[in-house]
């Protein structure tokens, strides 16, 4: 049955892979190709070039978004999208974000060299600083156009060399027209690496995505009081650092009383830093996340005692602070049904899961029905030059995005 199936051309999307690839490498065989600097300019360049090769209307948003829209009967009608980013993370893959994008484009292809006609349009999209690697925070490009971030805020943003987000923007004249930003959109598939690795370890080929797990972020202040260290008596020490470190075993710990929480500490500060003085201050942060919002909310109440006990026991002070709450995104059942039945289609294997890292997927979810089709990641490797995902596992995910969007689209 399957080779009676419409397919993307492997070859050629592997082949647009290896273009991109080129676009931007790393010295160790990834990709340094961060939000709008020289690098992605020529990527966005080639790009465009690309969607107008395949006959698609082309336009750039005003946070640099770029759309390419293929007709269909009801052309005035909702659109189905599809995309993700071509930006990277300055020591990064080569299929983190492009593979959704590029496969997007495979899928115009496939439809035009096979005169399909869809009842509504199709748009791919190409979405600006998703990672957040010079510009933070990340996903700005499609929380912009959805309402989450305003326009100044973004406008606003500067990278660590001062340059701000519209500077950047308008300097590899990339700068749209807020006429263009997407509007009434149907459905949003994002076809993205898992960068996790259940699917590898579980030999599964198709993830099909059920949501973005919530995620908290909190910074963490322990006082305590910088003295000398060689003549202070260890019983008269309220050292930051060794009361620090207690805390930041029980964040790792936490994670054995609710199954599925993940936490991380993944920055440290400590003060005054000095080989021979006592620290008086640590702060760290705490990455906390689940799918489920009432417990990972329950299991941060429960660290935040812990904690304190801690700081009690260490005579040191204690301040928390909220630096970001996001909860848990649900997708779309119709869009996950598509996926799962294109899966069957093929005879590829197939998993329910969660993701762990945001996308803009989560963010068009409050303007769309959306889901995402995961594919795996080997050993699990993500934002990292090392970073793969076989060419088999390309080719499938792709032909799956086809057959997702043929029935979303109404394909004729």
């Amino acid at each position: 049955m399957e080779n009676t199936l419409l397919k993307v051309n492997r070859e050629r999307l592997l082949e647009t892979l290896k273009v991109s690839s080129s676009i931007g490498p790393s010295g160790n065989g990834g990709m340094n190709r961060l939000a709008l600097s020289d690098a992605d300019k020529n990527m966005r360049d080639i790009f465009v070039d690309w969607l107008k090769e395949a006959g698609l209307d082309v336009r750039i948003d005003d946070f640099g978004n770029i759309y390419g829209r293929r007709k269909g009967k009801r052309n005035d009608g909702p659109s189905v999208a599809i995309g993700s980013h071509l930006d990277t993370q300055p020591c990064g893959g080569k299929y983190d974000g492009i593979l959704g994008v590029l496969s997007a484009l495979e899928v115009i292809r496939v439809l035009n060299e096979n005169d399909i006609e869809t009842e509504y349009p199709v748009e791919v999209i190409n979405f600006t600083n998703e990672e957040g690697a010079r510009f933070s925070p990340p996903m700005l490009g499609s929380g912009g156009i959805t309402g989450n971030f305003s326009k100044d805020f973004i406008y606003g943003i500067k990278d660590d060399e001062g340059i701000s987000f519209e500077q950047a923007l308008n300097e590899i004249n990339y700068s749209g027209s807020i006429q263009n930003r997407i509007t009434n959109v149907k459905n949003f598939i994002e076809l993205h690496i898992e960068q996790g690795p259940i699917l590898h370890e579980k030999d599964i080929t198709i993830g099909i995505v059920q949501g973005i797990q919530g995620n908290d972020l909190y910074t963490v202040k322990v006082t305590g009081k910088t003295n000398h260290a060689g003549p202070t008596p260890m019983e008269n020490r309220r050292d930051a650092l060794v009361a620090a470190s207690k805390m930041i075993v029980k964040v790792n710990e936490i994670t054995d009383e609710v199954q599925g929480l993940k936490t991380t500490v993944g920055k440290v500060n400590v003060t005054p830093n000095v080989t021979n003085v006592i620290p008086g201050e640590v702060e760290f942060t705490i990455d906390i996340r689940h799918e489920d919002n009432d417990l990972r909310s329950h299991a941060f109440e429960r660290l935040k005692e812990q904690l304190s006990a801690i700081a009690l026991m260490s005579e040191v002070e204690l301040t928390i602070t909220t630096d970001w709450n996001s909860e848990t995104t649900l997708f779309s059942s119709v869009v996950k049904d598509a996926i799962q039945e294109a899966a069957d289609e093929f005879g590829y294997s197939k998993m329910d899961l969660f993701s762990g890292p945001g996308h803009d997927a989560k963010y068009m979810a409050g303007v769309s029905d959306t889901g995402m089709i995961f594919v795996p990641s080997v050993d699990g490797i993500s934002h990292n030059e090392q970073e793969l995902t076989i060419d088999d596992d390309i080719e499938k995910g792709a032909n799956v995005l086809l057959h997702v969007v043929q029935k979303l689209a109404e394909a004729k």
